[in-house]
């Protein structure tokens, strides 16, 4: 296949729908704590939307060049892949994920400069963590680490970020908000690396799930999306209307039943798309129910 052929639509398929839930999901929780403080700014909360929704398509297209030239993409059961496909060059790939960099680094420099100017240097981070995920000599990616980053920048990063430039504080109710979307953020990208097991190991890629192994990874899984669960009935404390989040259970549940019953390769794709629309109810309500309460 030639380079430069792509379309549109191809270049939307590189950019990951199915991870943007990752990105919307903890704004909105953070917003909620936010609520919960009284503080909400809902200029700041599009502001931190666009940092994080620019973050997330950048790692996407990151990921993609980085993984594509080191033949990680060469045989995989997931979508396609601009650069390990041969449909777009790898420097337009990388010229995205800089572009897409750019972006997160100029909203969130407008962000810092109505709240702290130190969120500057957390920003920084940020875009380097994206970076190096599977960019660079030693990506930490290939060390088992992913589940843990996302976890800490689409999580607790995130979302304790979002309440503070809104509230200039992190409350408890944000910290366990914080620790629900990065669980289930996490979630998200453990059952993509699930799926890739067999193709992982055999390009050398070490992953948390190639050195967990089937079973445990899948274990790992479903531990995770329960931890929302626990979350949600802790900060129920604060009102019943919390309870509303609950609504992401159906969701969640069928996600997790292919990783249950031990289904792999193609059959694990739609895990990933109900596990992220599982993440967004649950934030989208958590927000609702501190509107309510």
């Amino acid at each position: 296949m030639s380079e430069n052929t792509a379309t549109p639509s191809d270049w939307l398929t590189g950019a990951r729908p199915h991870t943007w839930a990752n990105a919307v999901a903890p704004v909105l929780a953070g917003t909620a704590a936010a609520v919960y403080d009284g503080q909400a700014s809902w200029v700041r909360a599009v502001l931190a939307g666009v940092v994080a929704m620019a973050l997330i398509i950048g790692v996407n297209y990151a990921n993609d060049y980085s993984d594509g030239i080191r033949g990680t993409d060469d045989d995989r059961t997931g979508p396609l892949r601009l650069t390990g496909s041969g449909l777009v060059a790898p420097e337009k790939v990388k010229y995205a994920a800089f572009l897409s960099f750019g972006v997160a680094g100029v909203a969130g420099v407008v962000l810092s400069l109505l709240s702290a100017w130190w969120l500057v240097v957390v920003g920084a981070l940020c875009i380097l963590g994206a970076w190096f995920y599977t960019g660079g000599k030693n990506p930490y990616g290939y060390r088992g680490l992913g589940e843990v980053a996302v976890f800490v920048f689409f999580g607790l990063v995130a979302v304790t970020g979002t309440e503070f430039t809104q509230s200039g504080t992190v409350s408890w109710v944000g910290l366990l908000l914080a620790v629900g979307v990065g669980s289930l953020s996490a979630s998200v990208n453990l059952v993509n690396n699930l799926r890739d097991i067999p193709t992982d190991r055999e390009a050398g890629k070490t992953t948390l799930a190639v050195v967990l192994g089937d079973r445990p990874t899948r274990a790992l899984y479903v531990t995770l999306v329960a931890v929302s669960v626990v979350v949600t009935v802790a900060v129920a404390s604060t009102g019943i209307a919390a309870l509303i989040s609950l609504a992401a259970v159906p969701l969640l549940f069928v996600a997790a039943l292919p990783v249950v019953r031990g289904a792999g390769g193609r059959d694990l794709i739609p895990v990933l798309g109900l596990t992220g629309r599982g993440m967004l109810v649950w934030a989208a309500a958590m927000f609702i129910a501190m509107l309510l309460g």
